[in-house]
């Protein structure tokens, strides 16, 4: 999505000054932008202006941004919009529960502008990139449809949040391989996201309660590979 001009991006943060600037910056960027001050009214607007970035505070009245994240990851429309957390909230469980719920990044406050339009472009790039890979993988029982963002296994359909759609794909197009924490990171969430290694293991964890617990091994002390099986 090259034009930004049809980049649509939801600020949602109960501060007035925030919203504001942010804002103010998004336009001479050339971004169409919605604002919402809080989670509930957020879930309302993200449903009509369907925006392919939303800037979400953790914490706001009424319904905090976890909470408002999962209810918009539930918006079949809404499935491929990046959501960046922005909070000054800087404890673990908090960075966790985000990325749990499918957050794609996680900014702290005070918020650089500049920094935030960078770290937004990345995703761009990077879904950019992910889009020319292979469509469709074949691999034991399953079949990985990037292009709708589905699992079929023996002909039942499985849907999985971004992330961990990502975190299976990667893993199956490359079966036998280990990889570590650091490198899932870096090829899911990029090397530009700051994100803690259990967050792996949570999206993992996910994965396999879904599609079941022998695809995915864990290789003690060293990190996870796709089973090719026999």
């Amino acid at each position: 999505m090259s034009d930004k001009q049809k980049i649509k991006v939801l600020v949602v943060d109960d501060e007035p000054d925030i919203v504001e600037i942010l804002k103010y910056n998004l336009l001479k960027e050339g971004y169409d932008v919605a604002t919402a001050e809080d989670g509930m009214k957020a879930v309302k607007t993200a449903a009509k202006f369907l925006p392919d970035v939303i800037l979400l505070d953790i914490m706001m009245p009424h319904q905090d941004g976890v909470e408002t994240c999962l209810q918009i990851r539930q918006i079949p429309e809404l499935k491929n919009t990046f959501i960046i957390f922005l909070t000054a909230r800087m404890e673990e469980y908090s960075e966790v529960a985000a990325f749990d719920v499918g957050a794609d990044d996680y900014i702290t406050k005070p918020i650089k502008p500049r920094a935030l339009m960078s770290r937004i472009s990345a995703l761009f790039r990077r879904e950019s990139k992910k889009e020319q890979e292979q469509i469709q993988i074949k691999i034991r029982d399953l079949v990985i449809d990037r292009g709708s963002y589905t699992i079929d296994k023996a002909g039942k359909t499985i849907i999985l949040p971004k992330k961990e759609f990502e975190l299976l794909y990667f893993l199956a197009k490359n079966p036998n391989i280990v990889f570590s924490r650091d490198e899932l990171l870096q090829n899911i969430w990029g090397a530009d996201v700051f994100v803690l290694a259990r967050t792996v293991d949570v999206h993992i964890r996910k994965v396999r309660e879904k599609i079941g617990e022998d695809y995915i091994t864990t290789v003690k002390g060293v990190g996870y590979k796709f089973e090719l099986g026999q």
